[in-house]
């Protein structure tokens, strides 16, 4: 396919270091984000400090490493599969047969006729944690120190550099580190002072888990299982010691790099536990570089090539300048927004969440693959993304201006492309599916709601458009044209021509954004619609400018005019077509009805019939069965709707399904909830910026900002942002 180069993802990841920095127009941004640098003075039970560089990271408790929380150490590469079945192979799986207005379809769900297989697929492959790295740390009389040995704690997160300070005090002995991450490589630095070291009272243990089976949690993986895998160590010169762990088909190094006196070995070979013990000074810098080695179902020769590329040489001294440079280069690019001149007192934080949300965001989800919904601190759903969250983790970056964090997975529609074709074939349709959850082999999980869920097909033409609006340039049309033109043909294609022939309809089978209704049973569900109606209507553009004759977008066209209306009932839209008691039995979940008019332009939309749904969902929807980029999508139609006051209300709201911890990272379940950070920033993208249609247009200057109230008490400086469709 035209457009993504292959290597568009490490490029995405090394831009960080040399993006252009916006033009300085009076915002102070150092000031901005470093009053909101996180401190902390304990551990906490799900909620790490990190370091990282968009593909990978490394979570850590209260001392700077992993000495008393095992959380994770994550990467977009790491992954690994099960071995299969005794004499099963992947190919043993086959799809559902179901009857489909007169169509035999097949769907891919758990299949009763080969049930091993698919449980199979539902778990393979998945993300593994890479290693357990945390201090070995002695009390006087020679016991393990325990968490609550250890006094005087206090951690720094500095935003501008992404570099976290920690320190405690261990028997009236104080210890002082600092931990980064290397921008381009896969390395975090640990820099220790201590008189502990001297005597022998510290030093590092790097532990190797293996596959445990466990999704959702803090940290995963199974460290009590040695004889599932293995590992060995080679010491190939003084100084340094690679460490190579085999997890079944999958193969990654650990090498670790020192200054000064240190022995490194491992602790008996009934484990997989490895101990660095310095001695002589009074502080010791260690390097701990992670390289894959062979990962089924990747090519990682760039990835191998970038490792080697002078990190033999690289010192903790290195990782921190190349940590500081590229933080202060990506908080110097794309947009910002000052509200410290503001008299409402939430202004602070709301504009604590905008800052954090914009480094988790960074740091977890600007990497190889589309961010799963907890990104690199989680194992969300075994590390697998969700195609149709794919716009609430990236959409931002572009709203932002910072186009090189998402580039590096938005490829994956061009990498996937050939795969997507044959999917749709198979259902005997035209164009390109993209699927619902997937991993790195690009192979879908067997079950109701990934087989039936579609609003995941037009995000591309979103990201296409919104890129073209940026930059509406030959290289643009011909990067997204095969994309566009693919995923067109099978929206075109995917719609059913009804009984009557009066006009096409979505489903069923179909299972709507809220998840809630039986797919047999369900029929124009109203998001889908009208997000069917502005992909086809934006595509029909596409087709404009790439010259394309009106015979080839016929049945775009055809499709696009006799689509159904968004669905009404009493005055008000509701969730799909015939839906019975919604307002009392299916009231929560996704509001997604409100996504038609905020979210989205407003295909097809009447906007007083819109503006009677909206308040009658805030007066009867149950808040507290929605999810976390439900209050961003809700602040986003407020703002269209001319009720700023309301959209300020819901991005502040305090709500265990939207709330955000000391690290920024946000609070519900699965822990953390990333498509939150990221609707945040969307919603505040537009409600700085604005949206296509406001009259007189937006001049980017304070005060101008339409999703803020003008009554004075919001003063909102911003700069470099687009405007939304």
């Amino acid at each position: 396919m035209r457009g993504f180069p292959r290597t568009a993802s490490l490029m995405a990841l090394t831009l960080a270091l040399v993006a252009p920095p916006a033009k300085a127009e009076g915002i102070d941004r150092k000031a901005v984000v470093s009053r909101h640098n996180p401190v902390t003075y304990v551990s906490f039970e799900k909620s790490p400090a990190q370091v990282g560089n968009g593909r990978f990271a490394f979570g850590a408790d209260i001392t700077g490493l992993q000495t008393f929380r095992s959380f994770n150490t994550l990467s977009d590469w790491g992954w690994h599969s099960n071995p299969l079945p005794d004499g099963m192979s992947v190919e043993d799986y086959k799809p559902v047969i179901l009857n489909t207005w007169g169509k035999n379809i097949p769907y891919i769900l758990n299949n009763p006729d080969c049930p091993e297989i698919s449980d199979w697929l539902r778990e393979n492959p998945h993300r593994i944690n890479l290693g357990r790295i945390g201090f070995t740390l002695f009390k006087a009389d020679g016991s393990r120190a325990e968490e609550k040995d250890l006094s005087e704690t206090r951690q720094e997160t500095d935003l501008w550099t992404g570099i976290v300070s920690s320190r405690f005090t261990l028997e009236g002995v104080p210890v002082s580190v600092r931990t980064a991450c290397h921008p381009r490589v896969d390395m975090i630095s640990i820099h220790v002072e201590s008189p502990l070291v001297k005597s022998g009272r510290i030093g590092l243990s790097v532990d190797l888990p293996y596959y445990d089976g466990q999704s959702m949690l803090p940290s995963v993986g199974d460290f009590a299982c040695p004889e599932n895998h293995t590992s060995s160590l080679t010491s190939p010169r003084p100084g340094s010691g690679v460490i190579t762990h085999v997890m079944d088909d999958t193969e990654y190094d650990i090498e670790i790099r020192w200054e000064g006196n240190a022995d490194l070995s491992r602790v008996n070979e009934r484990t997989h536990e490895y101990r660095f013990v310095p001695s002589g000074d009074d502080c010791f810098d260690v390097t701990v570089l992670f390289r894959p080695v062979n990962i089924p179902g990747m090519d990682i020769r760039d990835i191998v090539e970038d490792s080697k590329d002078g990190t033999s040489s690289l010192s903790v001294e290195d990782v921190e300048k190349a940590s500081a440079e590229s933080w202060e280069k990506y908080w110097m690019s794309g947009a910002a927004v000052d509200l410290s001149g503001s008299s409402d007192p939430r202004w602070r934080e709301l504009e604590r969440r905008i800052v954090l949300s914009q480094f988790v965001l960074r740091l977890n989800e600007s990497g190889l693959f589309p961010p799963q919904e907890s990104g690199l601190v989680n194992n969300g759903w075994y590390g697998r993304f969700h195609w149709e969250m794919i716009w609430w983790h990236g959409a931002h970056f572009l709203l932002w201006n910072r186009q090189y964090c998402v580039d590096g997975y938005l490829s994956k529609y061009g990498e996937f492309m050939e795969e997507a074709i044959s999917r749709a074939s198979s259902e005997g349709r035209k164009g390109a599916k993209w699927p619902k959850c997937t991993g790195n082999f690009n192979r879908e999980w067997p079950c109701e709601p990934h087989a039936a869920l579609c609003w995941q097909q037009p995000h591309p033409i979103w990201f296409a458009e919104t890129e073209y609006r940026m930059n509406p340039s030959r290289e643009v049309l011909d990067k997204w044209a095969d994309i566009v033109i693919n995923t067109a043909d099978y929206m075109a294609d995917y719609v059913f021509l009804d009984k009557e022939g009066k006009r096409y309809v979505i489903g069923p089978p179909v299972i709507p954004v809220s998840e809630n209704t039986k797919m047999m049973e369900t029929m124009n569900p109203i998001f889908e619609l009208g997000y069917w109606r502005f992909g086809l209507r934006v595509a029909l553009d596409w087709a404009k400018r790439l010259g394309l004759p009106d015979k080839r977008v016929k049945a775009w066209r055809n499709v696009f005019r006799k689509l159904s209306e968004l669905p009404v009932e009493d005055g008000y839209y509701i969730t799909h077509e015939g839906m019975e008691d919604m307002w009392t039995k299916y009231n929560y979940e996704h509001p997604a009805l409100t996504g038609v008019y905020g979210w989205l332009p407003g295909d097809g939309v009447d906007i007083e019939t819109f503006r009677r749904t909206f308040h009658r969902v805030l007066d009867t929807w149950q808040m507290d069965r929605i999810w976390g980029w439900d209050y961003p999508m809700l602040a986003m139609a407020a703002a269209r709707l001319g009720e700023p006051e309301k959209a300020v209300e819901l991005l502040c709201a305090t709500s265990h399904k939207f709330g955000f911890d000391e690290h920024g990272l946000a609070d519900m379940w699965p822990f953390p909830y990333f498509p939150a950070n990221g609707g945040l920033l969307t919603a505040v993208a537009m409600m700085c910026a604005g949206w296509d249609g406001l009259p007189g247009g937006v001049s980017g200057s304070a005060g101008d900002c339409p999703g803020f109230p003008k009554d004075g008490t919001w003063v909102v400086r911003h700069e470099g942002f687009e405007r939304m469709m």
